[in-house]
């Protein structure tokens, strides 16, 4: 993002300061702070939740909602309190205290134990030109975690994060910009968690200590500064107020929990037949087949091959017979075809939907299709024009759209002829009316946008039905539309390992349906890294096996007997816990907490969990330790405090502690924490094989709550509170194990069904479910 393509570069303009107040001025939000060459004005919208603006020279721009899902005004009035002193002001909550210094103007956030956090450096904020600079204090103990897609470990601690969306085909470690841009930080030290979110579609790019080792530089290409400081103080709480703030994850359809099956590509029509008769007589569970770019006439959006796919609905409608969903990849790019009776390409050159440069001319790249144009989803009618189109697949029996290629990624000449990545010229208008912009301040929603036509044409389209949306591409709040994968890795032992602190930095930034292609989708996978892979992979929230175009085959079985037998093992794994895994998905759309966590997340006061990378817990339950390198059979494991229960063997172990777990090939270290109820399902070969008739809550001695949730796994009825909820309780009580189940809550009402509630080490009874309140004692041994 250089501001000069010349040979001499130009000399920066000198930086403004943020000087004295000059009055202070109390609203019913906060107050505002006139000063010297600025303006400042910090919003109370929770009592834990400030909103900081600072504008320089009365340039800011208007107030935009592309990413954050309610405007200021929408929170309702909170309580604070304003103390003046002749130097500096004091904003005062019941959870957090915020002290303004006057003169230079400094603000410094404190807990109610007097920790300061958030707290401006010397120089606090800066600016020149289009750009615009804050500089925060960092702490000795701190660490840095979220910051969207982010290759290398889980502390991002001493990097530099790049926020502008990028194709980044053969990422590694040291990769910056990826293809999503989330410019928020949680910073976590014992006792203290907060968040800080930059409210700017801008590039920007978050110092997080590299030049200074004790500030976090924060600089925007945009005219004034704008954040949101959330303190915790755990990262539970950090997280349910980022995601009141850019909005949370619709309750996706119960088949989307289900094993993907994905290549580039299954070439024809009886190429996926053949592969949906090979999952269901090796009895290997799958719910979803895709489709990649192959099965386009000539790469057109929204046609069919004639020839390789000569009847869809029919191929469709077989494959949803036989319990798979279809996914089809959808690109932005529109194949350039004034001359072909391209209906897409036509309508949408006359109804003026794609991009224009700034001299009027039509924007056109290269991408698969050869020259294409794009659309302006930054318009309203060009989303629902889009939509419109996509409808073409849903009326198929399409049940969900993979958006890829939309960073955007083009090329400056025909793939093939050796050409380079290039993007929009920046000066490119996109919008209309309030949300006419350029692409400077777009570029990073330009995926969000295209996820959010895909999602919105979904509900309109499906008939009550839940859709499914999957992209490579987005920005801050890109939860509310879709869920994302990690794009384009490889079969490399690295891209194993890197997938659990990729996956849980963007867990920890608001994107709880996350995953990456199993197996890796360049190169070619050995057996022992698929089986790996596999293992781990069950325990994403997307569980989706992929490969590109030239690799070997990376389907379960094409791997010989053994890891056949490996991968249907934990895929059978995964379909048992479907029922857990869904209630974590409805506890993400409750309050934005991760499906996907790391250990961090779960023991914040714990200094062993800050920097632990290839550990993870699904949920609050269950804790992997994934086999992460060639030729190993056992690895070092670290359990928190707490007593913990193998989850092969039920052997306790007693946390905290570190301890060497056995790991042969077809096992991977896994352990449930004591008191967890974990709901299990009966074995099956697709999520439409329901209802769970008997469903088991496997129980491990201890103290614990959980409450399971219900709905029919469908439909959109859960947004009308059709859903059911039941509250499980259990207790300890000296060689004793009580198990209570209270009254289902909600109005869906299930089925009355046989209910196994097993405690582990104590045996099981079976009980008939009717939503009634019941108590199960299991007598044993103390442990």
């Amino acid at each position: 993002m250089s501001e000069f393509f010349g040979d001499i570069p130009p000399l920066p303009q000198p930086w403004s300061t943020l000087e004295g107040v000059s009055r202070v001025v109390v609203q019913d939000q906060g107050i505002r702070l006139p000063c010297e060459g600025a303006e400042v004005t910090v919003h109370l919208l929770t009592s834990q939740l400030l909103h900081v603006r600072v504008v320089p020279d009365g340039r800011g721009k208007p107030r935009r909602s592309w990413a954050v899902a309610q405007m200021d005004e929408a929170w309702p009035k909170v309580v604070f309190q304003v103390l003046e002193s002749s130097s500096s002001l004091e904003l005062i909550s019941d959870t957090l205290r915020l002290e303004i210094q006057y003169h230079p103007l400094r603000l410094t956030f404190y807990d109610l134990q007097g920790q300061a956090f958030a707290e401006d450096a010397p120089v606090s904020c800066r600016w020149r030109a289009d750009q615009i600079q804050a500089n925060k204090r960092l702490h000795p103990e701190d660490r840095l975690y979220g910051l969207g897609e982010r290759t290398g470990l889980l502390n991002q601690r001493g990097k530099i994060c790049t926020h502008w969306t990028s194709d980044v085909w053969g990422y590694d470690n040291l990769t910056d910009s990826m293809y999503q841009a989330i410019p928020f930080v949680m910073i976590l030290r014992p006792g203290l968690t907060y968040g800080l979110f930059l409210n700017t579609t801008h590039w920007s790019r978050f110092d997080l200590g590299s030049s200074q080792t004790d500030c976090l530089q924060i600089t925007s290409h945009s005219r004034e500064l704008d954040y949101y400081v959330i303190y915790g103080p755990t990262p539970a709480q950090v997280l349910d107020g980022y995601t009141q703030i850019t909005g949370r994850m619709p309750l996706p359809p119960l088949w989307a929990l289900g094993y993907q099956q994905c290549r580039w590509s299954y070439p024809s029509a009886a190429a996926v037949s053949n592969l949906a008769q090979e999952f269901r007589q090796r009895q290997i569970p799958c719910d979803v087949i895709y489709l990649d770019i192959d099965y386009m006439r000539g790469y057109r959006v929204f046609t069919w091959d004639p020839l390789r796919f000569p009847d869809p609905a029919q191929l469709i409608a077989d494959l949803k017979q036989q319990g798979f969903r279809v996914v089809t990849i959808v690109d932005p790019g529109v194949k350039w075809d004034p001359e072909a009776g391209y209906a897409v390409f036509d309508q949408g050159i006359a109804d003026h939907c794609f991009l224009y440069k700034k001299d009027g001319h039509l924007l056109h790249g290269y991408v698969w299709p050869g020259k294409t144009v794009f659309p302006d989803f930054m318009k309203a009618r060009v989303r629902q024009w889009w939509g419109n189109w996509q409808q073409s697949l849903t009326d198929l029996g399409v049940a969900g759209i993979w958006n890829d290629m939309n960073e955007p990624a083009l090329n400056d000449r025909p793939f093939g002829d050796g050409g380079q990545l290039v993007s929009f010229p920046l000066e490119t208008p996109q919008g209309e009316g309030s949300d006419l912009s350029d692409h400077a301040e777009t570029h990073n929603l330009y995926g969000l946008m295209m996820a959010r036509a895909s999602r919105e044409s979904l509900d309109h389209h499906l008939g009550g039905e839940r859709g499914f949306v999957l992209t490579r591409s987005g920005y801050a709040g890109i939860q509310r539309w879709s869920a994302v994968w990690t794009g384009d890795n490889n079969s490399l032992w690295e891209h194993l390992e890197m997938s659990l602190p990729m996956l849980s930095n963007l867990s920890l930034s608001g994107v709880s349906f996350v995953g990456a292609d199993i197996g890796g989708f360049g190169r070619n996978a050995s057996p022992e890294l698929f089986a790996r892979w596999m293992q781990v992979g069950a325990l994403y929230p997307l569980m989706r096996g992929h490969s590109a175009k030239h690799t070997h085959p990376h389907e379960p079985w094409q791997f010989g007997s053994e890891v056949e037998r490996i991968c249907q093992k934990f895929i059978r794994l995964r379909y048992q816990l479907l029922p857990y895994l869904y209630t974590l998905f409805w506890q993400a759309r409750q309050t934005g907490s991760p499906i996907w966590r790391p250990l961090l997340y779960e023991y914040p006061n714990d200094p062993q969990t800050y920097d632990l990378s290839d550990q993870v817990m699904l949920g609050s339950a269950l804790l992997a330790a994934p086999i992460l390198r060639p030729g190993q059979t056992h690895r070092a494991v670290y359990l928190p405090e707490g007593s913990w229960f193998d989850w092969w063997t039920g052997e306790v172990f007693f946390g905290p502690t570190h301890l060497l777990a056995d790991a042969p090939l077809d096992q991977m270290p896994l352990y449930a924490r004591a008191g967890a109820v974990i709901p299990l399902a009966p074995p099956m070969q697709h999520t439409q094989e329901r209802p769970w008739d008997p469903l088991t809550l496997r129980v491990y001695a201890g103290n614990g709550d959980w409450t399971y949730y219900e709905d029919d796994g469908h439909s959109l009825g859960y947004q009308s509170d059709i859903w059911a909820t039941t509250p499980i309780r259990v207790r300890q009580e000296g060689s004793l194990v009580r198990v209570t189940l209270y009254p289902r809550q909600g109005s869906w009402r299930p089925d009355p069904h046989r209910l196994i509630v097993q405690v582990v080490g104590y045996g099981e009874q079976q009980i008939r479910d009717d939503g009634s309140a019941q108590t199960l004692t299991f007598p044993g041994q103390v442990l």
